[in-house]
């Protein structure tokens, strides 16, 4: 009973902070895109020229930039990703009552790649303030011929002496940042069995889109400046040694008891 009002309170927390922070997000939002009067771009400053032929405004790249700093985004981004990241506005997330969870939406510009304006993940948790992940939910990315990220075509010649000259192409899944709105799923049918070793890798699938969802929530739409300048690296990276302190703290205690 006290653990549950424990929870209850931390979400009625977090809600109120979250509302707090809306006219700070808002605020960026503009900056970045460059909605805000009297802001520029200092590097257009030192290069008017430039600026005047680019016709760039706010903040260029500040999305990418912020979650290439970050370790565990970093790895996800490839460079045929860079591109589309480019044209990222803004990203929000949300809490969500039915099923319990919450959502993650990824606020794009008109841009080369695909068609959506917005894509979303949504994670249904069994237990929000203990999180099991139930499942997660992606847009489906409506991509333009021969712009999709998620896969690569590969092409073949045809060996000589061959009737058909033309090369052979097949199309085969590749890594991206953009696989995120393609989370894995357990199969729904009691019919599809799968074996342990299998389970296991899903399972580890899943902890690792649940990871990359929360590092998203949790520390780049709050801190998204830090990851930008790079303030934010010593940080996490402090925490991560106070943590690991913890673990050889535990360890000696652990080693006097014996």
């Amino acid at each position: 009973e006290l653990e549950a009002k424990f929870f209850e309170e931390r979400a009625a927390l977090e809600a109120k902070y979250q509302k707090l922070y809306e006219p700070l997000y808002n605020k960026r939002y503009e900056i970045v895109n460059g909605a805000a009067e009297g802001v520029t771009n200092e590097a257009a400053e030192e290069n008017p020229a430039e600026d005047k032929a680019n016709g760039e405004k706010g903040v260029p790249d500040f999305w990418l930039t912020a979650m290439k700093t970050n370790e565990v985004l970093a790895e996800e981004i490839t460079e045929r990703d860079e591109g589309a990241l480019k044209f990222l506005k803004d990203i929000k997330w949300c809490r969500i009552d039915n099923p319990k969870g919450f959502k993650l939406e990824f606020f794009f510009d008109t841009n080369p790649y695909f068609k959506n304006s917005v894509l979303t993940k949504t994670y249904h948790m069994i237990d929000e303030d203990d999180p099991v992940l139930e499942k997660a939910i992606g847009t489906e990315i409506e991509w333009y011929p021969g712009k999709c990220l998620t896969q690569k075509v590969l092409k073949k010649k045809p060996r000589k002496g061959s009737k058909n000259t033309k090369p052979m192409t097949k199309t085969e899944n590749c890594d991206s940042f953009f696989n995120f709105f393609t989370p894995p799923q357990i199969p729904d049918d009691d019919d599809d069995e799968i074996d342990e070793d299998t389970a296991e890798q899903l399972q580890n699938q899943m902890e690792q889109d649940y990871d990359i969802g929360s590092t998203i929530r949790d520390k780049i739409i709050p801190h998204a400046v830090s990851w930008f300048t790079g303030e934010a690296v010593q940080v996490d990276d402090f925490e991560s040694v106070e943590d690991d302190d913890d673990d050889d703290d535990d360890e000696d205690e652990d080693e006097w008891r014996g």
